[in-house]
């Protein structure tokens, strides 16, 4: 759907302003004018694009939706209720996506035609909730111009008894696929011992078109902005227990004489198929995997970092540093879940340099996972009894360029705000918006400055209008939301104003139903002068030229 356009007069003058540089506040944000040597100084404390992000975990009701919604006299208005709060909470610490697990256990969070729907939504395996929440998350997302990562797990069957399936094929939904296919699954640990769950078997071909086949089928049909992964693939080692997968190597090894090398091509496959079949159905949905934080300690490569942890490269088969060199990923979320300090297993200040010299020379971004369920939590030992350990984090990413934002675990665990941890990183280092960063080698089409056509002050602060001149019309791309800019005064912007986010009070989603677009600064002060530029964002944060400035006096 294409927005409305303006008439030939509007779209002629609009025209004319972009090819007329006459201030610096034409050239865009992003980037240096073409006859600029002007290094502008920024505030790392206001970063410009940075990812922010919580992920909202449905497994076991862990954030979304919660088990007491499934009982509720309207369960789905209090689903959506839920959601929505989260997502207040979102726009109340200026993260700028969510990510969503919507495939818990090879199953739905909507009208899937290959899986069941999750047990997570009615509390009954394969009911059908009677409506799509998938729709809904994206949709709820979208209105608040958050971007919607989905996050599928790709092998997980069941859990554990007794309120999960086990290992009982018997007890998943009725007619799930691996009923019909048993010999797609194996137990681990086996059927009997505590904790055994069902996964499907990563080393069968079958199985892995499968699973592609049932994530894109979400891709293909919901307007997701990204596809995530956690670092769930081959179970995580239980006592001696070994995954029973001698049958499927021998049928299957492909020329392999070592099983975990084996194992870890199986892996590999999974990610480089599933990223290439994202970039064939929508070139503009990003992938990212959010694998365990350490993947070889140096003592046993000398690629790896300075721990001594466990290794996801031998104990999940997931060899991660691969995917970034070989660039099948977007985006890696490392969850370094660790905190700063004399801890030789796996200490955060030692891990964020490892991961940013990986990414470096690659079009791979870094963000990095939070452990915000830690805060304050006794358990986890007296360096999480410290409020500011995760602010600390993030000061510390600031040294390392390649670290390009955080996602935070998990949702609920941000909104508990344990030790206050959360307002001390949100006042720090969240305490304007951002935009995502870009993605460069994603498709883009240069977008025209917006025409600002009012602004007016009103009671509840100053309304800004403004019209997108020939959105989406050859070769021009389509604006999917807009950055709003307020410098104190009645002076033309100068381009360093806008090279961090100090004086950006917001983003919104651009309406494609409406000729003019329009805001409402509600933090403008009765009798200051302003002056607003609005620039245009594609769907990828893409950012075009900024506006001629608006004085509001």
């Amino acid at each position: 759907m294409k927005a409305p356009r303006l008439g030939a007069a509007g779209l002629a003058a609009a025209l004319l302003g972009a090819l007329v540089a006459v201030t610096p506040a034409s050239a865009a944000p992003d980037a240096p004018a073409a006859d600029s040597t002007t290094t502008c100084v920024t505030d790392p404390a206001t970063p410009k694009r940075q990812f922010r992000a919580m992920w909202i975990s449905s497994v076991v009701n862990i954030d979304w939706p919660s088990k007491a919604s499934q009982t509720a006299p309207d369960r789905v208005a209090a689903q959506q209720a839920e959601y929505r709060s989260l997502l207040d909470l979102a726009e109340r610490l200026n993260h700028n996506a969510v990510v969503v697990q919507v495939r818990p256990t090879a199953d739905a969070f909507w009208p899937s035609p290959h899986e069941p729907w999750s047990e997570f939504l009615t509390g009954v395996r394969g009911q059908d909730p009677g409506w799509d929440p998938l729709a809904f998350l994206v949709a709820e997302a979208h209105a608040r111009n958050l971007e919607f990562h989905a996050w599928f797990n790709p092998y997980r069957v069941s859990m554990p008894a007794p309120s999960g399936a086990g290992a009982d094929v018997t007890k998943l939904a009725p007619g799930h696929p691996a009923q019909q296919h048993p010999e797609w699954t194996f137990a681990y640990p086996p059927a009997g011992v505590a904790g055994s769950r069902l996964y499907y078997n990563p080393g069968i071909p079958e199985v892995r078109e499968f699973v592609q086949t049932a994530m894109m089928d979400a891709v293909q049909r919901y307007d997701v902005d990204g596809v995530h992964f956690d670092d769930y693939f081959y179970p995580y080692p239980s006592g001696t227990w070994q995954v029973p997968d001698d049958a499927t190597f021998a049928e299957f090894n492909r020329g392999f004489t070592d099983k975990a090398d084996w194992r870890r091509d199986n892996i590999n496959l999974l990610v480089r198929e599933m990223g290439e079949k994202v970039k064939a159905a929508k070139p503009w949905v990003k992938f990212g995997v959010s694998p365990f934080g350490i993947w070889r300690n140096k003592t046993v490569d000398p690629l790896g970092s300075d721990t001594t942890g466990s290794q996801s490269y031998d104990i999940i088969s997931a060899d991660t540093r691969k995917w970034i060199k070989e660039e099948w990923i977007d985006y890696v979320v490392p969850q370094l879940y660790w905190y700063i300090g004399q801890y030789p297993a796996a200490d955060y200040a030692r891990l964020v340099p490892w991961w940013a010299e990986q990414v470096r020379g690659t079009r791979v971004q870094l963000y990095i996972g939070q452990a915000d369920y830690k805060s304050g939590e006794p358990v986890y030992g007296p360096f999480w009894q410290n409020p500011r350990e995760l602010s600390d984090h993030l000061t510390l990413n600031r040294s390392y360029p390649e670290v390009l934002g955080n996602v935070h675990f998990s949702a609920v665990q941000v909104r508990a705000n344990r030790l206050g941890a959360t307002d001390i990183y949100a006042a720090e280092h969240y305490s304007r918006p951002a935009l995502v960063p870009a993605m460069p080698h994603l498709p883009r089409q240069p977008l025209l400055m917006p025409v600002v056509t009012g602004t007016q002050r009103q009671d509840d602060g100053v309304r800004l209008s403004w019209r997108q001149p020939a959105d989406g019309v050859d070769p021009l791309g389509t604006a999917t939301s807009y950055a709003i800019y307020r410098l104190d005064g009645t002076d033309l912007a100068d381009r360093c104003d806008l090279a961090d986010a100090a004086h950006l009070v917001d983003t919104v989603r651009a309406r494609p139903d409406a000729a003019t677009q329009t805001w409402v600064d509600t933090t403008a002060q009765p009798g200051q002068r302003y002056t607003y530029v609005v620039t245009a964002l594609d769907r990828l944060a893409n950012e075009g030229p900024a506006s001629p400035p608006a004085f509001v006096r």
